[in-house]
């Protein structure tokens, strides 16, 4: 018998291993599964009910691969000194039982570190060399090229062997001003470096320019990616992290700590990476443990705490409610050591509510709202041709009833109308088939404006007008050029993707009017996500232009590196947009189309079964127990299919508007 002293011991230590982050994450990979295991069930019922559509099989599997790749993406930022690094250690892997990733007084992290896991490789590190940084080439790009970054293999049975491995992270070199400058780091405002290079004529900079780490930990495999930022002074040579990784984070967490209140390089990374590029931002004041000195009451303590959460908000113009005070230190020996009351104390499970309840809620509906939204519309559409192939099939049997009690004379003009309704029909499908090839035609017209030769020789132009100058002036003029030219791109598009609804709507009118079709519309092109991405980069090159730091000769290369980042940028917007105006057009007579081929094969069914019927007074008892057999199948699949839209529906958790289920 197991005592109650055991139990609630077990419970103390399930609620140790479990945070409510790592529950929401769990659910949130479950939820995924879920999803695609839906996902599936629609597809094997296209298949089975002969309905498979080749574009929508590819763009289904597109789907099934954005969820499987889906990723949980949270940024740490803080300038050094701040227990970034033990927050991480102390919030994601406490179950290591020490410190996964190195953590000790002064420089820690020394390069921009990703954390997750790839089931395609095996556990290791990777490490790209600082060299990389006189090249043009992007962090995106290199992350392509394996063979220029330097793999150690990750021992998972043996902590130790981990640990070691993983103080690569925190390895510097010394090299002379003349390449500390060439490659981004020296900073005349940094008193350790002034006084490094007095003593020895030489600067201490990273050996590494960027780190990956492939982990098989349980948080990991379900999605979540830890970015761990170094300090303010390498964060401003790599462009790549203001233009792509920080804005596209589900969560950056800024830190200050209590021992130093905000610094001007805590201003400085909260107003250039954070305040403004942060969609969803927590701030998190660190070593609260400083405060615990015994002389005061934990009622002081609290009070202390709180008034410095007031005066942070105060500095940075933030609500209280989104600034949590913590012991990462703490909280990560009361994890290690199972102490539930030291773990309280640290706070740190404030924090983990806030990140699961809002930040993993928040991207969870997103996601759930463009996927569910666009296979839903898919399911429907299907449902209107399930539905139609329902009608048509009573109709037949309405025909054929009809010919099996009335004269010869009634069959055959009963079978006059169905040919007559054919060749509406045909006359029609001309009408379909040059309205289609019209939509083509502008199809082809709009991708060009997105096509990447066409952006190639948009971004070279400016690229050559700068020559060896690459100043910001330049740079924020040829960011205005190039805003300019995607927004008028985006005009011309909208533009012509009308034009294409407006040839669409007449086609579905024209079935609607004289085939008894669904009335329906053609969905509209949305493109105001393209616009807005396309000014957020000109107000972040704005923002960079303005900063006189980077208005001195030694940041020429670093103004050409944000230049060229800007430009891989523009490219993924770019591509991005040729994608989904793709779908678009793809869906926008697609649901017609659908309907029309089921239309003709129903046409083609009763014109067949009612000249047999007409002829043979066997064939017309076949064809009638055959076609409620057909019946029957039919309303079973259409059965099938809403069930599978309920299950769909169910795995989103937010209102939609109410659909009529018929």
């Amino acid at each position: 018998m197991i005592s109650v002293k055991t139990k609630s011991s077990e419970t103390i230590q399930k609620k140790l291993a479990e945070s409510s982050l790592s529950i929401k994450i769990t659910e949130y990979h479950v939820w995924r599964e879920t999803l695609i295991a839906t996902i599936n069930e629609y597809i094997d019922w296209l298949s089975q009910t002969d309905s498979s559509d080749t574009m929508q099989e590819l763009r289904l599997f597109d789907i099934k691969e954005i969820l499987k790749k889906d990723q949980l993406v949270m940024a740490f930022l803080a300038e050094f000194s701040r227990g970034k690094t033990e927050t991480i250690n102390a919030l994601f892997f406490p179950d290591f039982n020490q410190r996964l990733l190195p953590s000790s007084p002064g420089r820690t992290t020394m390069c921009p570190t990703e954390i997750f896991w790839d089931a395609s490789e095996e556990a290791c590190i990777k490490l790209l060399p600082i060299e990389t940084r006189k090249t043009d080439d992007s962090l995106t790009y290199l992350k392509t090229v394996p063979n220029i970054w330097h793999k150690i293999r990750l021992d998972i049975t043996s902590p130790d062997a981990m640990q070691e491995t993983l103080r690569s992270l925190i390895q510097k070199r010394e090299v002379d001003l003349e390449t500390a400058k060439s490659l981004g780091f020296w900073n005349e405002d940094d008193p350790s470096m002034r006084r490094l290079l007095a003593e020895k004529g030489t600067v201490e900079i990273p050996t590494w320019r960027h780190a990956l780490i492939n982990y098989p930990h349980p948080l990991l495999k379900n999605g979540l990616v830890v970015i761990d930022t170094p300090g303010l002074n390498t964060m401003g040579a790599e462009p790549e992290l203001t233009l792509n990784i920080i804005p596209n984070a589900q969560a950056v967490l800024f830190l200050t700590a209590t021992d130093t209140g905000i610094t001007k390089s805590d201003m400085q990374i909260w107003s250039e990476y954070v305040q403004k590029h942060a969609s969803h931002k927590l701030v998190i004041l660190n070593k609260i443990d400083i405060l615990w000195d015994g002389l005061e009451t934990e009622d002081e303590v609290n009070a202390l705490i709180q008034k410095q959460i007031q005066n942070t908000a105060h500095e940075l113009e933030l609500d209280a409610g989104n600034i949590f005070a913590i012991s990462a230190q703490k909280a990560l020996v009361a994890k290690i050591k199972k102490d539930a009351v030291l773990l309280k104390r640290s706070n740190i499970g404030l924090l983990e509510d806030a990140l699961a309840n809002q930040l993993v809620e928040s991207k969870h509906d997103i996601l759930g709202r463009s996927i569910v939204t666009e296979c839903s519309s898919m399911i429907r559409s299907s449902r209107k041709v399930a539905l139609m192939r329902i009608d048509q099939n009573k109709n037949q049997l309405a025909e054929l009833k009809k010919i099996q009690n009335q004269n010869r004379e009634s069959a055959k003009e009963i079978l006059a109308n169905v040919i007559a309704e054919r060749k509406r029909y045909e006359s029609s499908l001309l009408t379909f088939n040059q309205g289609n090839e019209k939509i083509r035609r502008l199809s082809e017209k709009l991708l060009r404006h997105l096509s990447l030769g066409y952006l190639d020789t948009t971004l070279e132009q400016p690229k050559q007008d700068m020559g060896d100058s690459w100043t910001t002036v330049s740079l924020n003029r040829s960011m205005r050029t190039l805003t300019k030219m995607a927004i008028h791109l985006a005009e011309d598009i909208k533009i012509e993707a009308r034009a294409i609804k407006k040839h669409a709507d007449e086609l579905y009118h024209l079935f609607y009017s004289k085939h008894g079709f669904e009335k329906t519309e053609a969905l509209n092109l949305n493109i105001d996500n393209f616009i807005q991405d396309i000014q957020s980069l000109e107000k972040i090159t704005n923002e960079f232009c303005s900063d006189p730091i980077n208005m001195l000769t030694e940041k020429r290369f670093l103004i050409r590196r944000f230049y060229l980042g800007l430009g891989a940028q523009i490219q993924t917007l770019f591509e991005q947009a040729h994608v989904n105006c793709t779908i678009w057009l793809n869906v926008v007579i697609g649901e017609l189309k659908t309907q029309i081929n089921a239309h003709k094969k129903a046409l083609d069914k009763r014109a067949e079964s009612l000249i047999e019927s007409h002829n043979n007074a066997d064939n017309l008892i076949k064809n009638l127990e055959l076609t409620e057999q057909e019946f029957s199948k039919l309303s079973q699949q259409s059965n099938q299919l809403d069930a599978i839209l309920l299950k769909l529906m169910r795995c989103a958790k937010f209102d939609m508007a109410p659909q009529t289920v018929q």
